[in-house]
């Protein structure tokens, strides 16, 4: 290729992020390198992508028409490596999984079944990890894959492909509170208690006003609930499953709502013959 993935991928970063250190900061990189690779792209391309009279970058015209270019290669590539990951055929000695505890055990139990019938001899590792650890594990080359609830915005490094399963989230409190025992909830009253929010190494949530306490994984979020230190955004199956029967479902306009699901994984270190079984495994699942 004449002009390096790198470039290319702080080319598209830098527009999705809005600044090169935002775009930095996504691909786990020196603001200097991104500005560099971009200013490197711009040389071998012969035209400026980015007009530097504002503070923070802005496409020209020709960096507009260069984008839909730049895009379509970085998805060819990627279609050509996973081809030549199809037909080379020797299986990678170990893969590492990162999910969320919002991922239904009953999907992650029968894929690991079959995993075992068909790669037994392959070490095996599984994550729990939420929203930006998800992705920071594997940019890190920490995990080969991973299963994330759909984000707004993924680094130009990461490779998506969408669910046909969804996990379905509500809101829920220790039976024994007075508001347990209402037909219905209003955000205002929720606003009067504590609130158990979800939290993430990678993007930490800011400092909180009122009474918030957070936890990196819904299991710890089920855990504080059940002892009754307040409410929480759970997964239904989750509190279903391992809840003890002493939280309530509270209904709350616009509640239980259902996520959406992604696999990813990085672009860089894309999986082996045994994670793209495990990929194609994951897309053909489908909600019950």
């Amino acid at each position: 290729m004449r002009y390096s993935p790198e470039s290319l991928e702080a080319f598209v970063q830098t527009v999705e992020s809005g600044s090169f250190s935002a775009a930095a900061r996504a691909l786990r990189k020196s603001q200097s390198t991104i500005s560099t690779s971009v200013a490197n792209l711009e040389n071998d391309l012969g035209f400026a992508l980015f007009s530097r009279e504002s503070r923070n970058p802005v496409l020209t015209e020709n960096g507009q028409r260069a984008l839909v270019q730049v895009k379509e290669i970085l998805a060819a590539a990627a279609q050509l490596d996973e081809l030549a990951i199809r037909l080379a055929g020797d299986v990678e000695p170990c893969l590492r999984l990162a999910i969320s505890d919002f991922w239904q055990a009953d999907y992650h139990e029968s894929l690991l079944q079959r995993f075992d019938s068909r790669y037994p001899d392959i070490e095996f590792e599984c994550m729990i990890a939420e929203d930006a650890d998800v992705i920071d594990l594997l940019q890190s080359n920490r995990a080969h894959i991973g299963v994330v609830r759909v984000q707004d915005h993924y680094p130009a490094d990461i490779t998506v492909q969408r669910l046909q399963v969804e996990a379905q989230m509500a809101i829920f409190l220790h039976q024994d509170h007075p508001l347990a025992q209402q037909d219905m909830v209003s955000e205002a009253e929720l606003k009067q208690l504590r609130e158990l929010r979800l939290n993430t190494w990678v993007e930490r949530t800011p400092a909180p006003t009122g009474r918030v306490w957070l936890a990196q994984s819904y299991l710890l979020l089920l855990e504080m609930a059940e002892q009754g230190f307040g409410w929480s955004i759970l997964p239904r199956w989750l509190t279903e499953q391992f809840g003890h029967q002493k939280l309530r479902e509270l209904r709350v306009a616009g509640w239980p709502q259902r996520i959406q699901v992604d696999v990813v994984w990085s672009r860089r270190t894309p999986p082996g013959p045994a994670g793209r079984w495990m990929v194609d495994q994951l897309l053909a699942q489908r909600s019950g």
